[in-house]
């Protein structure tokens, strides 16, 4: 049987040097930004029927895990350097350790992110991580930042996620491969670092959709004051909700949650900056409105009509 150590030292510590002066192994690791650049920090932490289904794989939980912070790095325009992962279990099961550890490694090597302590223990199935990054001062995306005549844009696709979950749910029927066709999006979200980072010298305020794009862009309205007019026409469906109906369609990608795409306002005058940021990217981006003066979101069709439609984003102790 797998002692506690002897998880971490088979799992989760690795030989190789990273950028941590100490890394796993002591009671504190010791970390340092570069010099003339800030920290960025965020946790996010993920229970097991409650952001994710019983049994769900492996592999694909240790990349979302991981993929949920970096989305919050992306948001700020920070880049990657470390984090720490505390981790309840309800046994030292070797298969699923084995499955979840490669798949939270090969998202961190590939956003260069070193994994440099945390905690483990016996419980119900809770997966917390805390990621830092690291930015230039006065860089940062934040929430409170957006200003009135800000072009409202998205990036990639929005949908696909909260359409999987109507199918896991009974919600909509979808075919077995339309399904896990979608469930991709859900189970395993693309972080928009280089975005982020391209964007953070163009882009006002930001944020990282995770619980519907009408909540999450409240999230920037309140915090800036300001208000915006959303064209739910223009958001871009993913490519399986775009063969959906209409009302599903502008349903679940202004409120579907999951997406992991960011949501950023910009300067009207810096949109061909914009789209050059997004194609050096690699990342699609969609203008989808505008931010006002006036408080309020205001729905439109393509036609520019207000629509009647009652959105909402997920809370935690509502939902």
């Amino acid at each position: 049987m797998l002692s506690e150590f002897d998880l971490i030292k088979k799992y989760f510590k690795r030989p190789r040097a990273g950028r941590a002066a100490l890394g796993i192994g002591d009671d504190c690791a010791l970390l340092a930004p570069s010099p003339g650049m800030q920290m960025a920090i965020s946790s996010d932490m993920l229970v097991e029927g409650r952001h994710f289904f019983a049994g769900a794989d492996p592999r694909m939980l240790g990349h979302k895990c991981l993929a949920v912070n970096l989305s919050d790095l992306a948001a700020m325009g920070a880049r990657p350097v470390a984090f720490t992962l505390a981790l309840a279990l309800p046994a030292a099961d070797r298969d699923w350790l084995e499955g979840f550890s490669s798949g939270l490694f090969a998202l961190a090597d590939a956003f260069d992110c070193e994994l440099i302590g945390g905690d483990t223990t016996k419980g119900p199935l809770n997966i917390c991580i805390t990621i830092f990054g690291e930015l230039a001062p006065g860089q940062a995306l934040r929430r409170d930042a957006a200003r009135a005549g800000d072009d409202l844009w998205i990036s990639g696709s929005l949908g696909d996620a909260r359409l999987a979950l109507a199918g896991y749910w009974n919600e909509y029927a979808l075919d077995a491969a339309t399904l896990a066709q979608a469930a991709q999006r859900m189970h395993q979200p693309t972080p928009r670092v280089a975005l982020g980072l391209a964007l953070a010298p163009l882009a006002h305020a930001a944020i990282d959709i995770s619980d519907g794009l009408v909540g999450d862009l409240g999230h920037i309205l309140a915090a800036s004051g300001v208000g915006a007019t959303l064209d739910v026409d223009a958001l871009p469906a993913g490519p399986v909700l775009a063969r959906q109906p209409r009302e599903l369609r502008r349903r679940f990608t202004a409120a579907g949650g999951d997406d992991y795409e960011l949501c950023f306002t910009a300067p009207a005058a810096q949109r061909e900056a914009v789209i050059a940021a997004a194609l050096q990217a690699g990342t699609a981006v969609t203008r989808v409105g505008s931010i006002d003066a006036e408080p309020g979101l205001r729905l439109v069709d393509a036609q520019d009509q207000a629509l009647d439609l009652n959105l909402a984003g997920f809370d935690h102790f509502t939902s």
